[in-house]
């Protein structure tokens, strides 16, 4: 399996990946809007054979924090195809994301999902506790790559996530 940054002829493939992953078509929506908007930090997929099994996009954030703004990025959504779940795509994925963003200089990562899932990539309750998110809560988590990363503030997500049905 091949992790690769996602090309505009992978669009279809990606977005079939999504509803498939998520039986909806919300998060494909959404990745089209951050796509259209150029509010995708990185956006990767798995390759298997030339056939696309997995994706994950990195969105850009801000943190806002008494009038400091600093970078931030999300992780949503990552999906894999149905038969292709439980056998390691989605964390090939995300690991493949953390490194290429850290060498980009990417300080914090925030993601809302399940915490005994994303707590085996690094992310933690408590590192995303002193930031305000209208996602806080139980399930919103941060990474952080640097020392240097926000401890606290407002996180700003883009406004294609306002539109999620």
């Amino acid at each position: 399996m091949k992790i690769r940054p996602e090309r505009a002829e992978d669009a279809a493939a990606i977005r079939a990946i999504l509803v498939s992953a998520f039986a909806a078509s919300a998060e494909a929506e959404l990745v089209e809007r951050l796509r259209c908007d150029g509010d995708l930090a990185l956006a990767l997929v798995a390759d298997q054979d030339g056939e696309l099994c997995g994706y994950v996009a990195f969105p850009k954030l801000v943190v806002e924090d008494a009038g400091r703004i600093s970078d931030a990025i999300g992780l949503a959504p990552v999906a894999v195809m149905p038969d292709r779940q439980r056998l390691g795509v989605g964390g090939a994925l995300i690991r493949e994301g953390h490194r290429l963003l850290a060498e980009r200089g990417a300080s914090l990562i925030f993601v809302l999902g399940d915490p005994d899932y994303y707590a085996r990539f690094g992310y933690n309750l408590d590192a995303a506790a002193p930031f305000e998110s209208i996602y806080a809560g139980s399930h919103f988590m941060a990474l952080r790559l640097m020392q240097g990363a926000p401890r606290g503030g407002k996180v700003r997500y883009p406004a294609a996530f306002a539109q999620i049905a």
